[in-house]
C-alpha cells in the first residue's frame, strides 16, 4: 500500500464526470506561518474538510480550515492566542484544452496536474493567511512596552520619569516637518 501524504487529494475517476461531486477532510501540521514581520505558531495540527465539484471544465475545492495559532502581541511581545477558520477555494481547469471563464485573472485558477493530484497545503496557507490579523493584539486597550525601561505596561506603570520634550506633540501634528521649512517669496 502506498502511504499518501495527507494534504495531497488523488482525484478518483468518478469525479471527472460532470457535475459529481466528494468530499475530502484531513488534519494538517504546520509549524510556523510567517505573515510579515509576525510569526503564527500552531501548537495542534489543523483540521481541514473540503468538497471537490466537477464544473465541467474544472474541478472546483470548497471548504474550511480551522486551528489556533499563537503569536506576540506588537504592542507588549506577550503571547496572543489567535482562533482561525480560513475558506479554502480553488478552481483546477481539466485538461490542456479548457480555459477559465472570462471574468476569473490568471491568478485565481490553475491546471490539474497531469498526476490527478491537487496539493492542498497552498490552499490551506492562503486561507489561514486571509484570516490572521494584520495587527495581532492582546487586548484592544494593550498599553505596550515603556520606551525608557522595556517594563509592560499592561503591569502597571514602571517608574521612569516621563519624557520633557515635547516630540510625541509634534509627531501628532501632520504639518510638524514644515516647521522650520524656510518659504521663499
Amino acid at each position: 500500500m502506498i502511504e499518501m501524504d495527507p494534504i495531497r487529494i488523488q482525484i478518483p475517476n468518478e469525479l471527472f464526470a460532470p457535475a459529481e461531486s466528494s468530499h475530502f477532510e484531513g488534519m494538517y501540521t504546520l509549524p510556523v506561518l510567517k505573515s510579515g514581520p509576525d510569526l503564527y505558531s500552531f501548537g495542534d495540527p489543523l483540521a481541514w474538510q473540503v468538497d471537490i465539484t466537477n464544473t465541467g471544465d474544472a474541478l472546483l475545492v470548497m471548504g474550511t480550515v480551522e486551528g489556533a495559532a499563537t503569536t506576540s502581541c506588537v504592542r507588549c511581545l506577550g503571547d496572543v492566542a489567535v482562533p482561525l477558520v480560513g475558506e479554502i477555494e480553488g478552481y483546477f481547469l481539466i485538461g490542456d484544452g479548457a480555459s477559465a471563464p472570462d471574468e476569473m485573472e490568471d491568478d485565481e485558477f490553475d491546471r490539474l496536474p497531469a498526476d490527478n493530484i491537487i496539493d492542498m497545503e497552498p490552499l490551506i496557507k492562503a486561507a489561514l493567511l486571509l484570516e490572521i490579523p494584520l495587527v495581532p493584539l492582546c487586548d484592544d486597550e494593550c498599553k505596550g512596552l515603556c520606551p525608557t525601561c522595556g517594563a509592560n505596561l499592561n503591569e502597571g506603570p514602571c517608574g521612569c520619569e516621563p519624557a520633557e520634550d515635547d516630540t510625541f506633540e509634534e509627531a501628532k501634528n501632520p504639518f510638524a516637518a514644515l516647521k522650520n521649512f524656510k518659504f521663499e517669496d
